[in-house]
């Protein structure tokens, strides 16, 4: 089995919030998830995982609301708002766009 990959510079913003607009969830259960998804080749560790919280707290695309994990610690809850909702489908498209065209780069050259 390979290692895990580090994420693609940019790419974090996008799975942070494709991962929070189906429910919301605190910080290591996003890392858990993105992980568990991408069948363990992605990892995002805490290193850039809350730094990209916060910016995308700033940018008010989440929100966050303290709540209780599921081990009765206190944890932050992140969730997306409707600026976030709109700003995930525009990049969803271009990741597309984008994806698409670098499979096209690669099969040709």
């Amino acid at each position: 089995m390979s290692k895990p990959t580090d994420l693609v510079q940019g790419t974090l913003d996008l799975l942070i919030l494709k991962t929070i607009a189906l429910e919301p969830m605190h910080g290591w259960a996003i890392a858990q998830r993105i992980r568990r998804v991408s069948n363990n080749v992605l990892q995002v560790n805490q290193g850039a995982l809350y730094p990209a919280l916060h910016r995308l707290e700033q940018q008010a695309w989440i929100q966050s609301k303290w709540g209780e994990s599921e081990n009765h610690r206190r944890a932050k809850y992140y969730s997306l708002t409707k600026a976030g909702q709109k700003y995930l489908q525009a990049e969803e498209s271009n990741w597309e766009r984008l994806s698409s065209a670098i499979g096209l780069v690669l099969k040709t050259v």
